[in-house]
């Protein structure tokens, strides 16, 4: 809303939320089809005396209307606490039967009690919604009972009416009313960046309303009464309209110890600054206890300056803040309501920083010295600036009561985001992530080495090609040089190094077969005798077992330890550990038991595997003495690569 708004045209507020509230037939027809008439069972929970000057304009206009609405009042929090003035007496004053009078506030005043006060009020709720059984509760802002009720109510089922939610202040409050706001099932906003932020945070548009402050619907009717009965009852006979200053300051609980900090040299400034200023005491939040005990050892109760009070009856404030010469702190009363009266305000420190502000708002973010305060005093005070109505027209409760009224009570009660069009997620599956890397792998040319990067599909990625030595020993080490180079820029390809077991794979018509568990074709867990040795899988006799590089070095250790390895030519450190290649040695050498070990081997079965499926390419991964594979070659075998670490 802005400054042109007209209070009798509507039509400013329209969007896609007033398809709700067209017309008075359409809200008959969904009071029929919510159950031959049934009147609407409104819950309203409220914690303090600020909630209160919301809620009440609603409540009067549920209870101006009991064709339609029951209204059931819950009392909890700071209401029912002396110290903050027993604010639930002016619910009573204004004729409303409370239901319900939790007691749900732990003192302490720290963070700890703030916590323990929503636990209490958690276990308490539960009781009370059972009874009343609302269709509705209507819950406002953004204090930590207000979360405890949302929290309750989502949690029994109960659809649930947020008041002021998409709006942004600049400390906790911000993160507790967002919070409201997903478990809220609909939306009251009071401007339009507030609506906004609610699409933005991806609430349904048809299920938010744009009907201002409901607070506003006093206030612009409240300027003209008469006022200076109620200046002079608080502030003394002496005082004249525009000549005195409000004071109301919290604790900011994200900053406890800068907050009363800056409330010492906010009072210092008004020492000075020696006009007679009204003095409310802070909420309840953690810090509150602190500041209060900041006010009595510089004697504010005792000050001829000052009037210090726990509790002002809305009414009565809203005449003090509209005939005021100022207002300081950092109260959301000071960015929002007093702006419909043009009275200046100060606004101190990071509290409200986030707020929608009319021009009469001075902010003073880091108010860190008594003098800048000061200053702010002397620029505003006395001051008048144009009436804001950034939020509210003064026509705010007629259009929530029509909005109620549209609830439709069989629509699913599980609420739905409206999330914007994003890409199709790309599966981040371990299986899928292996399947589709590459791999290391060797291919034993006779008149070349070539060591390649070869990927799932059988595709060669980069490859690495060496003339084959003569030797063997010469052809290991180049080897080794080729896969080890390879390997570097294999990382860059999130190469898939393997293990040094048996393993395979099947490519059939360039996709890799991977079977129910991603381990088919797993050669190296094939069993070829019940007897055999133990596998690392569990199971026994697999070709592991027998054929793996660590089969053949537990065979070598064996032959080594039985002084049966070592032929002449060949000799063994004491300080070197035995490994499969002291047993191919062995058996190049004429090593008749190293030999016998190696061909017994069950190697033939992979080749056997090539005859089952005549593959054109047969990758064998693991450590295992090439030797074998490349004497052992099928004809049909067009390609061999052996994968390798």
């Amino acid at each position: 809303m802005g400054t042109n708004v007209h209070p009798q045209k509507e039509q400013c507020f329209r969007g896609p939320h007033e398809l709700y509230f067209k017309t008075l037939s359409k809200q008959k027809k969904v009071m029929e089809k919510n159950g031959n008439n049934r009147k609407l069972r409104v819950c309203v929970a409220t914690c303090n005396r600020a909630d209160y000057s919301k809620l009440a304009p609603i409540m009067f206009g549920i209870k101006a209307e009991p064709q339609f609405f029951e209204l059931d009042v819950v009392v909890l929090g700071s209401h029912l606490i002396d110290d903050y003035g027993n604010t639930y007496r002016m619910i009573e004053q204004d004729d409303f039967d409370i239901n319900t009078r939790l007691h749900t506030i732990v003192r302490g005043e720290d963070e700890a009690a703030m916590v323990e006060s929503v636990g209490l009020a958690l276990v308490k709720l539960p009781d009370v919604l059972n009874r009343l059984k609302p269709d509705i509760m209507i819950v406002h802002g953004d204090r930590f009972d207000a979360l405890a009720l949302a929290t309750s109510a989502a949690l029994m089922n109960i659809r649930i009416l947020h008041i002021e939610g998409g709006e942004v202040s600049g400390t906790i409050d911000d993160s507790i009313r967002h919070a409201i706001t997903k478990l809220a099932h609909y939306h009251v906003c009071c401007t339009r960046s507030a609506e906004q932020h609610l699409i933005s945070m991806c609430e349904d548009h048809d299920r938010i309303l744009l009907a201002g402050c409901p607070s506003y619907d006093k206030l612009l009717s409240a300027k003209n009464k008469d006022y200076m009965g109620i200046i002079h009852m608080w502030l003394g006979d002496d005082v004249k309209a525009k000549d005195y200053i409000v004071a109301l300051q919290h604790p900011v609980t994200t900053d406890i110890k800068h907050s009363i900090k800056m409330f010492e040299l906010t009072l210092d400034a008004l020492i000075s600054f020696n006009k007679r200023t009204l003095v409310l005491f802070p909420n309840i939040d953690a810090g509150s206890k602190e500041m209060v005990r900041v006010m009595r050892k510089k004697g504010i109760e005792h000050h001829p300056n000052f009037r210090a009070v726990k509790h002002v009856p809305f009414d009565q404030f809203i005449q003090l803040v509209a005939h005021a010469g100022c207002m300081i702190g950092n109260s959301s009363c000071g960015v929002r309501e007093v702006g419909a009266f043009g009275t200046p305000v100060i606004n101190l420190g990071t509290r409200q920083i986030g707020r929608e502000t009319g021009e009469n708002v001075l902010h003073v973010r880091d108010a860190d010295t008594q003098d800048k305060i000061l200053q702010a005093l002397h620029l505003q005070f006395g001051k008048q600036y144009p009436c804001s109505k950034i939020y509210g027209d003064g026509n705010s409760v007629p259009r929530i009561l029509k909005f109620l009224k549209s609830i439709d009570l069989q629509e699913p009660l599980q609420k739905k985001f409206c999330f914007p069009p994003v890409k199709e997620s790309i599966s981040q599956d371990i299986d899928h992530i292996l399947e589709t890397q590459s791999a290391l792998a060797v291919d034993l040319g006779g008149t070349n080495l070539r060591v390649a990067i070869v990927s799932s599909k059988g595709e060669i990625v980069k490859k690495y090609t060496q003339f084959n030595p003569k030797t063997f020993e010469d052809r290991i080490k180049l080897i080794l040089q080729m896969c080890v180079e390879a390997a570097g820029e294999g990382v860059k390809l999130n190469c898939r190094i393997l293990g040094v077991g048996i393993g395979g794979g099947i490519i059939h018509q360039h996709e890799l077969i991977h079977g129910s568990s991603f381990c088919a074709a797993e050669l190296g867990h094939l069993v070829v005798s019940l007897d055999g040795p133990d596998c690392s899988c569990g199971n026994h006799g697999c070709i592991e077992a027998y054929a793996s590089g660590m089969a053949l070095q537990r065979e070598a250790k064996k032959l080594h330890d039985e002084d049966l390895l070592l032929v002449e030519g060949m000799s063994v450190k004491k300080e070197e550990a035995v490994s499969a290649l002291h047993l191919i040695q062995a058996a190049k050498l004429g090593n008749a038991k190293a030999e016998s070990i190696l061909r017994t081997a069950p190697i033939s079965d992979k080749v056997a595997y090539t005859s089952l499926f005549s593959p054109c390419q047969l990758q064998i991964p693991g450590w295992v003495p090439f030797t074998m594979f490349v004497t052992s070659s099928r004809p049909n075998l067009k390609k061999l690569i052996w994968i390798c670490d």
